[in-house]
């Protein structure tokens, strides 16, 4: 059966019709963006998060209401999500299936095991920390993708003392693909942002020989914690590694030093509106509370701007609007004004010194106007907590840092969804973190992409997100490789009982 399903989405594809993806685990959607954008059809998702499902279903289909429903993989089955969106048979309605399934399920879950789970469908029930994955290799079994894109942390390599790539690459393998896994960082592919992540591409076995990645289109080089991490992930692979069973890793492709620089925090975010958050805690127009959507702010300036802005303003259907409704900030009262003194680059032990030099600067004022507060007073405590945050440096040490302006961001975390410390802005003038419009093109989310729900659910979307810009990059060599083998006579006719 899967030859014949097979031979129907090559004959689709190779007629000139869109490739349809599925997307698992989709949050708001980077993935879905970066394949749209390189010619593919978004035609369904599962997100379990509420809020990120309706991303999803705005940004991608007007908001209808089967789309923007949030789904758990665990109990919507691949013939109930095809029936919900009446897509037909599921095994006929996809051609590519995306996602980053979480990979906590799989500590210490060896090949074995993976085997088994793949093999029995109820084995999960003997180890749950399966769950997930097999979920998402149940849907590639009964959906018969031409291809499949594994997106997850580089920590997936050397997970528990497993390479969960290599297993699951296994696994794809004995159903019938060609696979391979790297490690890609944003910021060699136009995204102002040093995030690594691990990419899993396997075709099927009829198209394709070996997997391809695609070549960087920007040049840094990457801070010495970038490289430690990516040797972490490399080590078991490494101890692994056996001619005789030649691993499915492939080598990131080489960024060359001639290509343009990578993109900077000013070029992402430098045409934005400024917001002063001191002038506007002053004046009462920054207060606690929610922060909803429904304050427009203009834009901004459109010309002496980066191309990559102008990319962020005239993405083909998510064009900027005259107006912000998501240009929100965080209500941090206490930490502005120690903001305003940090160095570009500053982490939280330098944060903690200049807190204490401001905190000796206010009890001065105090000591000047006739106030001697007595060390551990009650007031002498009060001024100390309005001033000097709490943390320990020792348990902290990367809790906050201060962007600097002319390098990409540091990773974007989904914790940003509880505070923003580790992207301060770098203008020492506006003093805060970053807003949520901010940190959507620090990921390269157009400004026309519309995130539901309040500040905190957004910044837990994007933090979570694929970067667009980096999921386009890799669908377009994926798709180009799709294309290119659908198009090829002999290719075509490695399908048993081709008649196309």
């Amino acid at each position: 059966m899967d030859d014949r399903i097979v031979r129907q989405k090559i004959a689709r594809v190779r007629a000139g019709e869109r490739p349809r993806v599925l997307d698992l685990f989709s949050g708001c959607g980077g993935l879905s963006l970066g394949f749209q954008a390189a010619g593919a059809q978004i035609s369904a998702a599962i997100e379990y998060d509420s809020a990120a499902a309706r991303s999803h279903g705005v940004n991608f289909h007007a908001g209808a209401d089967p789309h923007s429903k949030p789904r758990d993989i665990t109990t919507t089955k691949p013939a109930q999500i095809a029936d919900e969106l009446s897509l037909g048979h599921p095994a006929l309605a996809f051609d590519i299936i995306v996602g980053g399934p979480p990979c906590q399920a799989f500590a210490r879950v060896g090949r074995s095991k993976l085997r088994e789970v793949a093999d029995h469908p109820e084995a999960f029930r003997h180890d749950p920390r399966a769950r997930l994955y097999i979920d998402y290799l149940q849907y590639v079994e009964a959906c018969v993708p031409l291809a499949v894109l594994m997106e997850n942390v580089p920590d997936m390599m050397n997970h528990g003392g497993h390479n969960i790539a290599e297993e699951v690459c296994e696994v794809l393998e004995s159903r019938g693909y060609v696979s391979g896994y790297t490690l890609l960082n944003a910021a060699y592919y136009g995204v102002p942002q040093m995030r690594e992540r691990m990419f899993l591409i396997a075709s099927r076995k009829e198209l394709v020989d070996d997997i391809s990645f695609p070549a960087p289109t920007h040049w840094i080089e990457l801070p010495p914690g970038y490289e430690g991490s990516r040797a972490v992930a490399m080590k078991l692979l490494a101890r692994n590694r056996d001619d005789a069973r030649p691993t499915r890793y492939r080598a990131p492709p080489e960024a060359s030093s001639k290509l343009p620089h990578a993109v900077s925090v000013k070029q992402a975010i430098g045409d934005l509106p400024p917001i002063f958050a001191q002038a506007l805690l002053r004046d009462g127009t920054l207060q606690r509370g929610a922060r909803r959507f429904d304050t427009p702010i203009a834009h901004g300036r459109q010309s002496d701007i980066s191309d990559f802005a102008r990319q962020m303003r005239e993405w083909p259907g998510f064009e900027a609007a005259t107006v912000l409704n998501d240009h929100v900030i965080r209500y941090l009262p206490r930490d502005y004004a120690l903001f305003a003194r940090l160095d570009p680059g500053d982490q939280y032990p330098q944060a903690i010194r200049h807190a204490e030099a401001l905190f000796e600067e206010k009890l001065a004022r105090e000591r000047k106007a006739g106030r001697n507060h007595r060390e551990a007073s009650a007031e002498w405590e009060a001024l100390r907590a309005a001033t000097v945050p709490p943390y320990d440096v020792g348990k902290f040490p990367n809790k906050w840092r201060k962007m600097e302006a002319d390098q990409p961001a540091r990773t974007l975390l989904a914790h940003l969804g509880k505070d923003s410390y580790s992207h301060i802005h770098y203008d020492n003038a506006q003093a805060r973190t970053i807003s949520v419009r901010e940190a959507a093109r620090l990921q390269s989310f157009p400004d026309g992409f519309t995130f539901s729900g309040t500040m905190n659910p957004a910044f837990r979307q994007i933090g979570n997100a694929v970067p667009p810009l980096l999921a386009k990059e890799v669908a377009e060599a994926l798709l180009a490789q799709l294309r290119t083998a659908v198009s090829s006579d002999v290719r075509v006719r490695r399908v048993a009982g081709s008649r196309l």
